[in-house]
């Protein structure tokens, strides 16, 4: 079987596929207050999202995360997760949510084959939550997380974006969180993608290892080789069932194990974060490529994985907001 292996030898085996552009929270650090979505037209359809799951999964691809924008908001999120979950191959089907609509959703995505979720919540400060996301009710998303307690997945990780003057403060607090519930959480750095008007990047930054020592101030960890497939650095919470990872791709990025690619809801292969690299699959598969043609191009489009990215709060050099790049 052929497997998709980049210029600087990294084994490709991850694909982030993001089912939507759209999302119901209108979080600072990722979209603009007023955003332009794509026309349904531009949007890949179920079943291009599935031929695109099997092409990959056929080049050696052994895990999914379906991401958005939001991908709970788009019509169809279970039978795609249950389609994509049945690929002989595939190892773990997961999905990234804000747990908005999770109360509805949690167990039939379980039943749909989704092995872990990863909920967005970056403060537990009503008030704060509903700032940081414009929309948001903190209500909401607690409900959400416990709906995935109580579902059939093998695990629930919680996701917290660090601001500093702005969430920082909740470090142990959402710390705290995780451990009571039996859940792990990351903490990751603010990415500079999309031009922000609430805020100024290299204000707010608040790096890994700032957090690290504030953590262990308060709790005893001990770093641990364990990982889930992406970029998270874990460290094992001594007295507790619950592992914090950091997520650094200013401070400490994760380039040189890099082992994934992200497809756009509008059908482009981005082939790293934090560059404009790209190849377009729709056009392809409208055009009516065959299974085999399109893994050709899957394959080609490796051939041009850059080494790593270059982000720099001070300079958005990225245009596309997190909500249009697939989390």
């Amino acid at each position: 079987m052929t497997t998709l292996v980049d210029p600087f030898g990294r084994q490709i085996n991850y694909l982030r596929l993001s089912v939507t552009d759209r999302c119901n929270l209108r979080c600072t650090y990722c979209m603009a207050e007023e955003m332009e979505f794509l026309p349904k037209s531009s949007v890949l359809s179920l079943e291009e999202m599935q031929r695109i799951a099997s092409a990959f999964v056929n080049l050696g691809v052994t895990k999914i995360r379906l991401t958005g924008g939001e991908p709970l908001i788009r019509q169809g999120i279970v039978e795609l997760s249950s389609s994509i979950s049945a690929l002989d191959g595939l190892k773990e089907l997961t999905l990234t949510t804000n747990a908005v609509l999770l109360e509805k959703f949690a167990q039939p995505l379980a039943n749909a084959g989704v092995k872990r979720v990863n909920i967005s919540i970056d403060s537990l400060k009503p008030d704060r939550f509903k700032k940081l996301t414009r929309l948001g009710e903190l209500d909401q998303v607690l409900s959400g997380i416990e709906a995935a307690r109580n579902a059939d997945f093998q695990a629930v990780k919680l996701n917290a974006v660090i601001l500093s003057g702005q969430n920082d403060d909740e470090v142990i607090d959402l710390a705290n969180f995780a451990i009571e519930r039996d859940l792990d959480i990351s903490y990751i750095e603010e990415m500079p993608l999309g031009n922000i008007s609430s805020h100024k990047r290299e204000d707010t930054q608040h790096q890994s290892l700032d957090i690290r020592k504030t953590l262990a101030e308060h709790l005893e960890l001990t770093a641990s080789a364990e990982t889930t497939g992406g970029p998270s650095r874990y460290f094992r919470v001594t007295g507790s069932n619950t592992k914090i990872g950091f997520i650094s791709p200013l401070s400490d990025n994760f380039c040189s194990s890099c082992n994934r690619v992200r497809l756009t809801t509008e059908g482009r292969l981005l082939l790293c974060l934090g560059n404009e690299h790209s190849v377009d699959l729709r056009a392809p598969l409208r055009d009516g490529v065959d299974d085999a043609e399109l893994q050709d191009i899957i394959v080609q489009a490796i051939g041009i994985k850059p080494e790593r990215h270059y982000f720099d709060p001070e300079d958005t050099q990225i245009l596309r907001f997190m909500s249009a790049t697939g989390g």
